[in-house]
């Protein structure tokens, strides 16, 4: 399985979208600080994940998150996570 994830952090509440073919392992790597793109955000807490069952469709809908669009659309989405 392909995962796209949305990791929120409670310092700034800024959000990380991100893709990983074993979450459990990537999630940790953002709780350890061994992630270069979210070790200033920390502390972090998993707010949404998607899966999939190929890469290709992953990699779309995390390059759709990514744009503006996709951005208003997943706020939408976990208005009341946000």
């Amino acid at each position: 399985m392909h995962y796209v994830y949305v990791i929120k952090s409670e310092r700034n509440n800024r959000l990380y979208i991100g893709r990983a073919d074993n979450l459990k392992r990537r999630f940790q790597e953002h709780l350890e600080g061994k992630a270069w793109t979210t070790y200033r955000m920390l502390p972090i807490v998993l707010i949404f994940y998607e899966a999939f069952s190929n890469k290709k469709t992953a990699v779309r809908r995390e390059k759709y998150l990514k744009t503006s669009k996709g951005k208003s659309a997943l706020k939408m989405m976990l208005k009341e996570s946000l």
